[in-house]
């Protein structure tokens, strides 16, 4: 009786999540839909999931090769996602080695101040980081927007907790064979941090993709400008032709489901891994 109870819960909650699921992916669907068809074909009701008459190739060509340079704006947006992403791992993973093996006197302290910080909002800091950058002479520069995005405490603490669950015991073998810790970071340490370094690479790609608000404070130069500003270009000057907004959308976010794609696997043991770890 209770395994045939369990099993009819499984089934409505299987039932419920493709549901939602669904509702989730309509939209998606809509947008890959729009993205191939004539303009007069966009809005007709009922609709056309399969487009009748194919207009990718027409509508492909209008974002990336006329009027808005839609190839320097995703160019710009790979430069910074790309470069932002791997500098975050690179900074919170040493920082994350150091509070979880490390011993150092005051480390406890530091980190409990770490934390402290992040309950400061992003927008109170913007005033602050903006005369600092200004200061240093990097604003209206990719450089100075790349310095902002390249150090999260939320990653330092996510990696650092993850860290805590490594025993020590690889660390203490691999220092009776002479190594020293930064040869324990690069050797043993990350490669056993791989999910999370997955996980949280594809959080922070997706997070700087995405940025809206640090481009258009810290940047004004039209050929720097990442694609959530270039998007800005194509409403202006295509805001009345859905089909290409459509084409741009998609063209967006290719990026991101190939880079879920490729990680998902560790992506998936990072969540998993992290939450067993609490």
């Amino acid at each position: 009786m209770k395994a045939k109870k369990l099993q009819l819960d499984r089934i409505v909650l299987t039932i419920l999540f493709g549901a939602c699921s669904i509702m989730f992916i309509v939209p998606l669907v809509w947008m890959l839909s729009a993205s191939a068809k004539l303009e007069r074909d966009v809005m007709t009701y009922p609709i056309q999931w399969i487009p009748t008459t194919w207009n990718w190739t027409a509508n492909f060509q209008k974002v990336w090769l006329e009027k808005v340079p839609f190839s320097m704006f995703y160019w710009n947006s790979l430069k910074l996602a790309v470069i932002a992403t791997l500098a975050t791992l690179l900074f919170s993973s040493m920082a994350a080695f150091a509070f979880s093996k490390l011993r150092t006197p005051g480390k406890g302290l530091m980190f409990g101040l770490m934390m402290s910080f992040m309950i400061i909002p992003e927008q109170a800091t913007l005033v602050p980081r903006f005369i600092m950058i200004k200061w240093l002479g990097l604003y209206n520069s990719h450089e100075g927007l790349i310095l902002m995005l390249a150090f999260s405490m939320y990653f330092t603490f996510l990696m650092r907790q993850f860290m805590m669950g490594v025993h020590n015991d690889f660390i203490e073998a691999a220092k009776i064979d002479g190594a020293g810790y930064f040869r324990v970071y690069v050797q043993i340490m990350l490669p056993l941090c791989q999910p999370i370094l997955a996980t949280a690479g594809i959080i922070k790609f997706i997070w700087t993709w995405n940025d809206y608000q640090n481009p258009l404070i810290f940047l004004f130069k039209k050929e720097l400008f990442p694609l959530p500003l270039g998007i800005q270009f194509f409403r202006q000057e295509y805001s009345n032709n859905v089909s290409l907004m459509m084409m741009a959308a998609v063209s967006a976010i290719i990026p991101l489901i190939i880079v879920f794609v490729i990680l998902q696997k560790q992506v998936i043991n990072g969540i998993t891994v992290g939450g067993v770890k609490g």
